[in-house]
């Protein structure tokens, strides 16, 4: 078992984090698994502050944003930036939204109450000395396009890494990546020279959540879903929500044959 681990918030977070408003509208959200909030350096040395939409049912198990595929899409995006740790991502909505409610979530974004609460994390998380923020997708462009008090640095808006237009979140991804490279400081240990995407997402595109975002004694492949995108058929996520249940209820699939 692996000794490094995330520490947990120190209290400036961790009084922003237990005030968390309820959603403004609780049946739009699986509201009975509580809320995720961030993954990745809450101490004021993350240099890139990175935002996505809100958490699903692997972030849920893992209690840190950003820790499924999706998350490991990220971290492969991150690496390519050559940053092993100084990043934080956070999302627009800390309750995992239904996605049939989509169409309503701009409206949820702007509710005052949400706003403001938003808005006190995404400060606090601005007072480390950022180089640039990511926004992953619509409901973080618009979080981010209601935060009056951002730094001015650059902002990047490209699609969610679970977008269904792969052609376009690849070609988004790689000008990203482009744009960012002169403005954000690698880690010692990174390497911002690696390939730039190609035509189609393969497994070097992914990297496993480092041990260091996440709690302590969790099991070795939480965060790392390589052996399932290899299983024949592949399996899209290891944790799922199972209807008609899906309100309370998750699956969490393990591989196999490990000690």
């Amino acid at each position: 078992m692996s000794v490094d681990h995330d520490p947990g918030p120190g209290p400036a977070f961790a009084e922003i984090f237990a005030a968390v408003p309820a959603p403004p509208d609780p049946a739009a959200f699986w509201t009975d698994w509580g809320p995720v909030f961030y993954r990745g350096r809450l101490d004021g040395s993350a240099r890139i502050l990175c935002i996505a939409s809100d958490p699903g049912a692997t972030e849920r198990i893992a209690g840190r944003t950003l820790v499924g595929n999706a998350g490991q899409r990220v971290q492969g995006f991150l690496a390519r930036l050559g940053l092993t740790r100084s990043y934080l991502c956070l999302n627009a909505f800390p309750y995992s939204l239904h996605q049939h409610e989509d169409a309503e979530a701009p409206h949820m974004l702007a509710d005052p109450t949400q706003r403001d609460w938003r808005n006190r994390l995404y400060d606090l998380a601005a007072q480390a000395p950022l180089e640039a923020v990511v926004a992953f997708g619509v409901n973080a462009r618009n979080a981010v396009a209601m935060w009056n008090t951002r730094p001015q640095i650059p902002l990047v808006e490209i699609p969610h890494p679970t977008s269904h237009d792969e052609q376009k979140l690849l070609t988004d991804w790689a000008a990203a990546i482009g744009r960012l490279r002169p403005v954000v400081t690698p880690d010692p240990d990174g390497d911002a020279s690696l390939p730039d995407y190609a035509d189609r997402f393969t497994e070097a595109d992914y990297a496993a959540i480092p041990r260091r975002d996440l709690p302590f004694g969790v099991p070795w492949f939480l965060g790392d879903d390589s052996w399932a995108r290899q299983r024949q058929p592949p399996l899209n996520s290891a944790v799922t929500r199972p209807r008609p249940d899906d309100q309370h209820t998750l699956i969490w699939v393990a591989p196999a044959g490990h000690v």
